[in-house]
């Protein structure tokens, strides 16, 4: 118990490390108690699964490859957080599906107590942009620890009824369901980029009821699929789906565009429901009005080129309100006061964690072998391994000079540091972003308005677009 504390612990803060924003949306959603299987989408390699043990509200076990039992440090600590093996075709040979047995008997047995299982139903971790097809494991384990439980109070209420004499003895059972899977989205706004965000998306649960069963005593293949089509269809509700990468990406553009004058702390979860209206708005008007979709991508494309003219990076960047704000005297003085005030500790931090900081991401890269999926993982691991070095190796440095009370200044000052620096660097790009959109105002003032008008007038053509698709019925809902 307290292993799995203190490794929950470790990927909390390594996960609010990386990720500069993250949301936990639909945690009451969840069952307090009882069986219960959490099923998520597979977009980002282990920090997938690191992301529902951390911010789950239950004790949560893992179904995983057998293959991570095996490895160094990682079979360690999944062991430790009760996780069963799965074991697949092109890890295990001919040999998997008699010792997937095992798994399936397990994983009904840990539900049948009242645990709870995390599992990824598309199979293996993947960046296509959309949902894979769903294994069928995921509904098997669940309708198999119904089938289990309600056999077991059945035989139990069979026993009491012949124990009491009464009118118990009819065996008859209450058909509340006994499992329930709950669907669990992930959102990544940028996966792999250091200090992006994500958002762990509970949906509502989905009531498994006592299954038919073959002659085999399994559950009936008919009811596999329904429930594995109800998992996908969840699933599918709480995550962004698109069916090529181009979609995507030009979505991502026209939703910063579209959402450039909002407040900064609008919600990951807003920011998911809008881009999934942009997917299936972009797929409606590429089969019926392309042309006009041509014409609007054309114009985000100078849109941005006229950007990176300006000097901006992104159309957020470029706002009214950030020239009202930088424009103020007061606002720069105290800005470059506090930065002069931090700049000691940020640089201090800057220098002590910069070698291990370049060190992590040369060797994520070099062992994800430009997979994007495992690149997270490789780079949070790699940090969660060079950063303590860095702090020992300074702990040693300063034991030299001034004994334990090195060691003591060495480990809250270096975390310490480094945290310093990592905001101070994210002010200072807010700050110099800021106070460029006001100079620029100051010296180019028409070609400020004339960018500030186009953006306008984007927004407006995507709003005609998404009313038009509205009207023609293919906007679904992401859970609320």
């Amino acid at each position: 118990m307290l292993l799995r504390r203190a490794i929950t612990a470790v990927l909390r803060f390594a996960l609010r490390v990386f990720f500069r924003r993250i949301e936990v949306v639909g945690r009451r959603r969840v069952p307090r108690d009882g069986a219960c299987l959490f099923v998520l989408n597979h977009p980002n390699a282990l920090v997938d699964p690191a992301f529902v043990l951390a911010y789950a509200p239950r004790r949560v076990s893992f179904l995983a490859k057998s293959p991570l039992f095996r490895m160094p440090v990682i079979g360690f600590l999944i062991r430790a957080l009760d996780s069963i093996p799965v074991y697949r075709k092109q890890d295990e040979g001919e040999g998997a599906s008699s010792r997937n047995r095992e798994t399936f008997e397990r994983s009904a047995e840990l539900l049948r107590r009242g645990g709870t299982i995390a599992i990824c139903p598309e199979g293996a971790s993947h960046s296509e942009p959309y949902l894979l097809p769903l294994k069928t494991g995921a509904a098997r384990i669940a309708l198999g620890a119904a089938s289990a439980m309600r056999k077991a109070e059945g035989g139990r209420a069979k026993a009491e009824g012949r124990a009491g004499g009464g009118e118990a003895t009819t065996g008859r059972v209450p058909l509340n369901p006994l499992v329930y899977v709950v669907p669990a989205g992930l959102y990544y706004t940028a996966k792999t980029s250091f200090r992006s965000g994500a958002l762990l998306y509970f949906g509502e649960p989905i009531p498994v009821e006592t299954p038919a069963e073959d002659e085999h005593g399994e559950p009936a293949r008919e009811r596999v699929r329904e429930l594995s089509d109800r998992i996908a269809d969840a699933l599918r509700s709480l995550t962004l789906n698109a069916d090529r990468h181009e979609a995507l990406a030009m979505v991502g553009r026209a939703e910063r565009i579209f959402s450039s004058d909002e407040d900064e702390g609008v919600s990951l979860e807003r920011e998911l429901r809008r881009r999934r209206r942009f997917v299936e708005g972009y797929a409606y008007h590429r089969t019926h009005s392309p042309e006009r979709l041509e014409v609007l991508e054309a114009r985000i494309r100078q849109y941005e080129e006229a950007l990176t003219q300006a000097g901006f990076e992104d159309a957020r960047q470029l706002t009214a309100a950030a020239v009202s704000e930088y424009a103020r005297a007061w606002t720069i003085l105290t800005r470059v006061a506090l930065f002069l005030l931090l700049s000691p500790a940020a640089l201090a931090g800057a220098l002590l964690h910069y070698p291990a900081y370049k060190l992590a991401g040369l060797l994520a890269t070099k062992f994800s072998r430009q997979y994007d999926d495992v690149l997270s993982t490789f780079k949070i691991a790699a940090a969660l391994l060079l950063f303590p070095l860095t702090w020992c190796a300074l702990a040693v440095l300063l034991y030299r000079f001034a004994g334990w009370w090195g060691v003591l200044t060495a480990l809250v000052c270096g975390p310490l540091t480094g945290y310093v620096a990592l905001r101070t660097r994210e002010e200072f790009d807010r700050f110099r972003a800021g106070t460029r959109a006001a100079l620029f105002f100051l010296r180019e003032r028409s070609f400020f308005r004339s960018l500030l008008e186009e953006r306008r007038r984007i927004r407006r053509e995507i709003l005609a677009l998404g009313d038009e698709a509205e009207r023609a019925g293919v906007f679904g809902e992401v859970q609320s």
